[in-house]
Formats: structure tokens, sequence, C-alpha cells
């Protein structure tokens, strides 16, 4: 149990990596760098659940930016 544990996180910390460049964010200071890498993880959920655009977590990611109504579909299910 311990493994699979373990398995889970390091497979999270990856898709943060290579999905949202977490490991490129430069910001140290302060509390800002717990703000942001939680900000990361409730993207990173939000685009998990997403399910009518079939396709990886950057390319929601670039969709999200390109298309509003994409992004209201991804966001809207927080209400």
């Amino acid at each position: 149990d311990a493994t699979r544990s373990h398995w889970l996180i390091e497979s999270m910390h990856w898709q943060l990596d290579v999905g949202l460049k977490e490991d490129a964010c430069r910001i140290r200071v302060d509390d800002r760098a717990e703000v942001f890498a939680r900000i990361r993880q409730m993207v990173l959920n939000l685009l998990k659940q997403e399910k009518s655009f079939k396709a990886g977590i950057q390319r929601k990611r670039m969709m999200c930016a390109m298309d509003q109504e994409y992004l209201a579909t991804v966001l809207g299910s927080l209400s």
C-alpha cells in the first residue's frame, strides 16, 4: 500500500510538471509558492474532470486560453 500511495503522488507531481509546468515556476517568496501550487492542483483537477473534449492536460489548457466557451465549460463544474 505504501508503494502504491507513493506512486499516486508521483503521478500527480508528474502531471503537474508536464501539464502545468510546475517545475519552471520561479515563485519562491513567502507563502506565494504554496498558494500557486494549490491553484495548479485545482486547475489540474478541473481539467481532469472535464470530459467533453478528449485531450491531454496541456491541450485542454490551450483550449481554455483560446475558447471562452470551453473555459466556461471547465469552470462550470465549480458551481
